[in-house]
């Protein structure tokens, strides 16, 4: 079990290091967007390319941070039942909502989205824009997302069953190690 949370404590850290790139999409995707704002409404020049490249920072935020979310355990839950749960039932209920839901969409979806990335890769595909962008970058982050979600899936699944044999403590409130 100690080599186990040891993979998920690197998948953590790399799922951290993918969020810092996230949080800079945020940051640079609001700046493009207030600068391409003020240039088209002060001088009234636009390009698609900076649009798109919103777009594209913006597909990088989700992608490269849903793994962080699901991490810090910030994601959607419906917390009505799951809050009233004592803390076994609660790891088992993760555990389950893991296994039976999270890991099958997501090793799905990074099946099937890395064709397109592949098809747009090899064709050199570009936006239909006039000005716009090549695509493959753009759709690399979808089976790379995934995959980061994948990993991060496979931690959150090692965490819980080392919390349940006694190996890991964790703040079940935020699901986080306790220091």
């Amino acid at each position: 079990m100690k080599q186990l949370l040891a993979v998920a404590g690197l998948i953590d850290r790399l799922t951290d290091f993918f969020a810092g790139f996230a949080k800079w999409a945020v940051f640079l995707c609001s700046f493009i967007s207030a600068g391409n704002a003020v240039v088209r409404y002060t001088i009234g020049y636009s390009s698609n390319a900076w649009l798109e490249i919103q777009w594209y920072l913006f597909a990088a935020c989700v992608m490269l941070g849903a793994a962080q979310v699901l991490r810090v355990n910030e994601h959607v839950r419906v917390d009505v039942i799951y809050g009233t749960l004592k803390s076994r039932s609660r790891v088992y209920v993760d555990l389950f909502g893991l296994l039976f839901f999270l890991m099958p969409a997501m090793l799905l979806f990074t099946y099937l989205s890395w064709p397109l990335f592949v098809s747009m890769l090899v064709s050199q595909e570009m936006s239909g824009n006039s000005g716009g962008l090549i695509r493959w970058p753009a759709m690399m982050l979808l089976p790379f997302g995934f995959g980061l979600m994948v990993l991060q899936g496979i931690s959150e699944i090692i965490k819980r069953v080392g919390w349940l044999t006694h190996h890991y403590q964790m703040d079940l409130t935020y699901e986080r190690p306790l220091q």
